[in-house]
């Protein structure tokens, strides 16, 4: 009886964390706006043509936004 509790607090754990993080990806992609070319550039970006996306700022922290 006691492990069963233990396999169902561990379960209940994992669930909110893994309830927390996609919360936290999807505040994350919501809160990215879009960016301008000049801005792009401004930050030391590339502009990369993505095919049937139309064009995106690849940042030179590994992340990309799309260009409006």
């Amino acid at each position: 009886m006691r492990m069963r509790r233990i396999l169902g607090l561990a379960l209940a754990a994992a669930t909110l964390a893994g309830v927390s993080a996609v919360g936290a990806v999807s505040a994350g992609a919501a809160s990215s706006p879009n960016i301008s070319r000049d801005d792009c550039a401004a930050a030391g970006g590339q502009i990369v043509s993505r095919p049937y996306a139309g064009y995106a700022c690849a940042l030179p922290d590994g992340t990309s936004q799309a260009i409006t």
